[in-house]
Formats: structure tokens, sequence, C-alpha cells
């Protein structure tokens, strides 16, 4: 018995000194690693060839999402394959002797706000250009294409001369006071304009870059139509740098809805897809010069959204330091760099393990920024962080540096990952946000055409009742992202709560990019040309 026992004593202390030896080399490997980068090498990885295995929920998701830009739309509907959804505005523009008739509403109401617009056709093109063979490859990419036309079209017809761009149409203080589907309106549908006079260099620039960034996904399909969306956006981007001004305070009652807190970020936004699809380097003198040093804001990382476009500008012009020829850095390096290390800074935020990551997060993970719309910056930020993470690997650069870490670019795209599955389902409500996908989503959206039944009769007053009826929608707005969760991670599902339940296109923009780079594995063109 005794020499038994201290036999078992033996093995025991070997044991603990095993397990010691093993958390002591733990500790030594995760320092090594944590100091030295996520992947413990500085070798790049292999470049993603053409698409390939497809994720069948991003696919499924992404063909989801795409359909609430058809519920969206105004005007004749063509190939119409929403059944709840007809013919409405057909007026709009009559009165400038415009067709204003397409375009898209920007969320569950009727006015057609051409800030949001705009962001929306330009954020559609980045995905198409980034992610077309992806989408193609998934058999969405001529949706895409279809819905981002529609919004082009309307925008060539809103700017009927260099100096004149119409930017709303409706009034939106008496289309609040209506609760009704858009076949049945009959409210007056004015028009609003920026021109020399009452100038907007916002949302003119932001305009701008939606069809300078479109005229390159059209480039090779409709070379006429693609130089008409050119010769647009150069005289727009002239007009708004030209005629310097807020849209918001040339028109004051706009403030209410899209609000710009600034011009600068559109006129370098719009400047940047300019040098892409002209190739024209006074462009790039423009972001890298004195109105980079005015309005680039350089070294501070920001949000991305329809009313910020600096974090998008510093991605998008982070592609010509990663791939662009050595005269164009060697002409343009410092400022480019620049736009680079912030875009870094940018990156280096939304990395949940970083050492300058962001605070700005639910406890689940999720980037929360703000109540209202709560999803915009989330999505938009995954976004960019995938697609800097597929400059990475396209142009193998093995790491990104945070402080004393290093990460790699499959650590931004699992940051990616990460925030689109939270919208599609993975979070404490086990809830999709995204209408239509999964087993559980919003029915009560805030959506006025998806809340009334397609033949009910009712007009502007007499409508309130489906606004405030305790059934779900009868019409699913199927694609639709819904403004999504508070910071504690709950959300209300009430057609009355606006905050949390209305969708918006903006929102789809993101989304589709987003899913759009996750449904498969392929590397970035170097070139949009």
């Amino acid at each position: 018995m005794g020499e038994k026992s201290k036999s078992k004593g033996g093995c025991c202390g070997w044991f603990i000194a095993f397990v010691i030896l093993a958390i002591v080399v733990g500790a030594v490997v995760y320092t090594v690693k944590k100091k030295f980068g996520h992947s413990g090498s500085d070798k790049a990885a292999p470049v993603p060839g053409p698409p390939g295995a497809v994720d069948q929920k991003y696919a499924t998701a992404l063909k989801t999402s795409l359909q609430f830009f058809d519920i969206q739309k105004s005007g004749k509907l063509v190939n119409n394959k929403i059944p709840w959804r007809g013919d409405s505005g057909l007026k709009d523009g009559s009165q400038a002797k415009l067709d204003l008739t397409k375009g898209m509403y920007d969320a569950g109401d009727h006015i057609k706000f051409g800030f949001p617009m705009a962001f929306t056709a330009t954020v559609l093109s980045w995905a198409i250009l980034e992610y077309g063979d992806q989408m193609d490859h998934v058999g969405q990419l001529v949706s895409a294409q279809d819905s981002l036309k529609w919004v082009t079209d309307y925008l060539i017809s809103a700017h009927p001369s260099a100096n004149v761009l119409y930017i709303q149409v409706g009034d939106p203080v008496a289309d609040h006071k209506c609760w009704e589907r858009p076949e049945d309106m009959t409210e007056a549908r004015p028009l609003i304009q920026v021109n020399e006079s009452y100038p907007g260099s916002d949302i003119a620039a932001e305009t701008a870059a939606a069809m300078a960034s479109a005229s390159l996904v059209f480039k090779k399909t409709d070379s006429a139509y693609s130089s008409t969306l050119l010769k647009h956006a150069k005289q727009l981007f002239t007009f708004a740098d030209k005629n310097r001004g807020y849209y918001s305070e040339s028109i004051p009652e706009v403030q209410t809805y899209y609000n710009s807190t600034g011009y600068g970020d559109e006129l370098l936004w719009a400047a940047s897809w300019l040098y892409h699809a002209t190739g024209d380097d006074s462009y790039l003198e423009f972001v890298t010069g004195q109105d980079g040093e005015d309005y680039a804001d350089w070294g501070s990382p920001t949000w991305f959204s329809w009313d910020n476009k600096l974090a998008g500008t510093q991605v998008l012009l982070s592609r010509l330091s990663f791939f662009k020829a050595k005269d164009i850095s060697n002409s343009y390096g410092s400022g480019l760099q620049s736009y680079r290390k912030t875009a870094e800074a940018v990156m280096c935020g939304l990395l949940p393990d970083s050492p300058t990551a962001t605070k700005s997060r639910t406890d689940e993970g999720l980037i929360w920024v703000s109540q209202w719309n709560s999803l915009q910056q989330p999505v938009a930020s995954a976004f960019l962080a995938v697609v800097y993470s597929d400059y990475m690997l396209t142009s193998q650069t093995p790491k990104l540096k945070c402080d004393s870490d290093s990460y790699t670019p499959s650590d931004l795209r699992d940051f990616a990952k990460s925030q689109a599955d939270y919208v599609l389902g993975k979070n404490p409500m086990d809830m999709s946000f995204l209408v239509g996908y999964g087993d559980k989503f919003p029915q009560f959206v805030h959506h006025r055409g998806a809340s009334i039944p397609a033949d009910a009769k009712t007009g502007c007053k007499d409508g309130f009742k489906w606004l405030d009826s305790s059934d779900p929608n009868p019409n699913v707005a199927t694609g639709a992202l819904v403004g999504g969760p508070f910071l504690n991670e709950t959300f209300i599902d009430s057609r009355n709560n606006s905050m949390q339940t209305e969708p918006s296109t903006y929102n789809s923009a993101v989304i589709v990019g987003l899913l759009s780079s996750l449904v498969t594995t392929s590397s970035v063109v170097q070139s949009f040309t």
C-alpha cells in the first residue's frame, strides 16, 4: 500500500509540473503572437483566385437585400417584381418640364431626398466595382445594376443644366401628415433645387460622386450612357467647387431630415471618384493639396455614413497606394500616405482586440454609434473593413500595424463577418434585422406601402389606422434593413417606433456591399477601368 501511494504521488507531481510548463509555454506563445502579430508570420496570405465556393447564408441574404430597391422605386415600374407595388409619382418634375418620375423613396415615406439617394448610388456602384464578379457568381449582378440605373436615370434628369440640380421631390411636412400608399398620393409634389444663388456643394459633390462611380460600372456595357454620366459628374463637381456652401443653409427646411454637417468630405469623395473615372491628375491634386489639408482630417478616424464620407474616401484612395504605378506614388506619395494611414487608423479602431479599438459597441460586439438607425455605422464599417482586407490580400500586404500589435487581412474579414452575422440573427434577440431573411425578423416595419393592403381604399388621413394597427404588416418589405437595436441590445418591433423599425435605401446599399464581399472569396480588381 505504502509503495503504491508513493508512486501515485510522483505521478501527480509530474502531472502538475507538466500543466505548469504548458501554461508557461502558452503564455509565451500568446505574448509573442500579441507582440509580433496575430498570424505569427510575416508571410502574406495567397491571393484568392476567381470566385469559388459560395457561402449560401450570405448569398441568400444578398438576394434578399437587393429586393428592397425594387420596393422603393418611384415611376412607371418595368418588370415589376413586387406584387403589392405599382406605378407612382408619374407627374414628378412636370412643373419644371422635367421627367423626375424615377429615383427611389428614401425610407418609409414618399419623399425623394437627393442627398441620401446619391449616396446610395455611390455605395452601390462601389460594391459592384469591387465585387461585381461575386454578385454575378450568385446571379445578382443584373439586379444590382438595374437598381443603380433606376437612380442614375433620375439623377441625370435632375441635373438639367451645369449649375442647377434638383435635390428634392415632395413636401416632407405635407407628406408626414399622410399615411398612404405611394400609388395613391394626391398631394402636391413641389421641387427644390440648388443653383449659383442657393449653392449646395455637399449634395452636388455627392451627386458627382454617384455619377462618376456609376460611369465606371457601365463603361463596358453601355459606353454612351457611361460618357453621359461622366459629363454630368464633371459639371457637378465644378459647380460644387466653384459655388461653395451647405445645401442645408441654402435650403433650411431640409435640416430636419438630412442636414449636412459639412461639404469638404463630399468634395474629396467626388474628386476621388472622378480621378478613378478619368485618370485626370487635377482631381488627385485636389485631394492631396490644400483641400486635402483643409478637409481630410488626416489622423482622425470617423464613421462612414450618408453625412460623412471621409472614411470611405480614405479607403478608396488607399487603392492607389496599394495598386497604382510608382509615378503616382512619387508625385502624390505623402498626401496619399496620409489617407492610407488614416484608413489604417479606421481599421485599427474597428478590430475588437486592437490597442486602439473603439469602445462604441454593444456587449456582443456590434459597433454602435447612434440610437437612430443604429445599424448604418456597423454595416458601413464592416463593408470598409472587408474592402481594405481584400486590398491587403490582393497586394500581398501581410500585416496591418495597430500600435504594438499587428493584424492580418483575415482579422479584418472576421470582424466584417461578425457584424454581418449579428445583423442576420446571431444576436441576443435571435432576430434577423434584414426583413425576409431567416425565421424571425421584424413584422411591424415602419413603411407605409408595406403596412397597407394593396387593395385598401384609403386616402391621406384615414390611412393612419394602418399605422396604429396591432396586426403585422400585410406586405413583407423584403430586403429592408431596419434601424436596429438599442445599445442594451433590445428591439421594440412597433410601426410607431421609426427609430428602430424604419428601413432606408442607404442602409440597403451598405448591406449589399457587405454581403457581396462575403458570398465567396476572390481578389478585388486592381483598376476600375
